[in-house]
């Protein structure tokens, strides 16, 4: 199987079965973020304690990239500390910046290289980054 095609496999199984999907309570922040050119929509719930996040949810409604990248996200931000997550944040940034140059830090971002091609599509790097910068917003709102 191709690279391309496991990748595009990876996003459509996050897609469909969406990790940390359906709002928790108990949440510390709860944040909602929209990409005006599609219509994407994602709500998302943090609590962050002695600097770890320790619970994250979400629900959205929108494409598959956007969807799954939350999805995505919310797998490699739960557990991590403030700094980490952080950390995981601007390399993904990075890659969606890279306009198709990079591959990706699998160490730090595992499932989430499978986004790399879609850097390499301008009109798309909105839907991927939607949910990560809904958690950008929250816990910048927390730890400020």
């Amino acid at each position: 199987m191709e690279l391309d095609s496991l990748y595009q496999a990876v996003i459509l199984d996050h897609y469909r079965k969406p990790h940390h999907k359906g709002l928790q309570s108990g949440f510390d922040i709860q944040v909602k973020h929209n990409n005006p050119s599609c219509g994407d929509e994602v709500t998302l719930n943090l609590s962050i304690s002695d600097g770890v996040i320790k619970a994250i949810s979400w629900d959205g409604v929108g494409c598959s990239i956007s969807m799954a990248s939350a999805s995505m996200m919310s797998d490699l931000l739960l557990d991590q500390s403030y700094e980490d997550a952080n950390q995981i944040l601007a390399e993904f940034v990075e890659l969606m910046q890279s306009k198709g140059q990079s591959q990706g830090n699998e160490a730090l971002l595992d499932d989430a290289v499978a986004f790399a091609g879609v850097s390499k599509f301008p009109a798309r790097i909105k839907c991927a980054l939607l949910g990560w910068m809904a958690y950008k917003d929250a816990s910048s709102q927390l730890m400020a």
